[in-house]
């Protein structure tokens, strides 16, 4: 979401409440919106859907016209069904595809240093769809992470050393005085 803090520094929004409003627009997004990946996977589907269609009608065509001979619309209505379950096979495989790539790129997105050559370290076999879940990614991932850390983005590590209000960067808003001597074991002596 770096794209969308820049666009709010430009709108002249302060760099302390960026992280919140970005947090608050991740949160509320998934009401409003579909995920790219998830409009991409079924736009990929109605696409193939309507060519599927499109080929289905052509044959319907060519059967009316090839009506005249019983013999030879059975040959030819034998060899339309061996072709629609082939078709309909390959479909199946290239939608099995489209979900695994779908769901390895999702896991990784934001993740790595580059997403589509990650994503090609993906043993897809050893993958199994479970309804909308793929058995094995977590797996497959972990050992990536382990065997291939240079590809992973490094989350930041804490700087050592002393920090006011607990390493935020951001001054304690409300604390006294009597507080901060407590923080710092010098209590009043009676």
């Amino acid at each position: 979401m770096e794209w969308l803090k820049e666009l709010l520094k430009k709108a002249g929004i302060e760099e302390s409440k960026l992280d919140q409003i970005v947090g608050d627009i991740n949160k509320a997004m998934p009401e409003h919106f579909v995920p790219k990946a998830r409009y991409n996977e079924v736009a990929e589907a109605k696409k193939k859907l309507e060519t599927d269609v499109t080929e289905r009608d052509k044959q319907l065509d060519e059967l009316k016209k090839a009506a005249g001979s019983s013999e030879e619309l059975r040959a030819q209505i034998q060899r339309l069904q061996d072709e629609n379950r082939q078709a309909k096979e390959k479909y199946e495989t290239d939608l099995k595809e489209l979900k695994l790539s779908t769901a390895i790129k999702a896991a990784i997105a934001g993740k790595v240093h580059d997403e589509e050559l990650v994503a090609g370290l993906f043993d897809k076999t050893k993958l199994v769809l479970d309804g909308d879940k793929v058995v094995g990614l977590d797996e497959q991932l972990k050992t990536l992470q382990e065997s291939k850390a240079f590809l992973f983005k490094q989350d930041p590590q804490p700087q050592p050393g002393f920090h006011i209000g607990g390493g935020s960067g951001q001054p304690p808003t409300n604390i006294n005085q009597d507080q901060l001597a407590a923080i710092f074991g010098n209590t009043p002596q009676k």
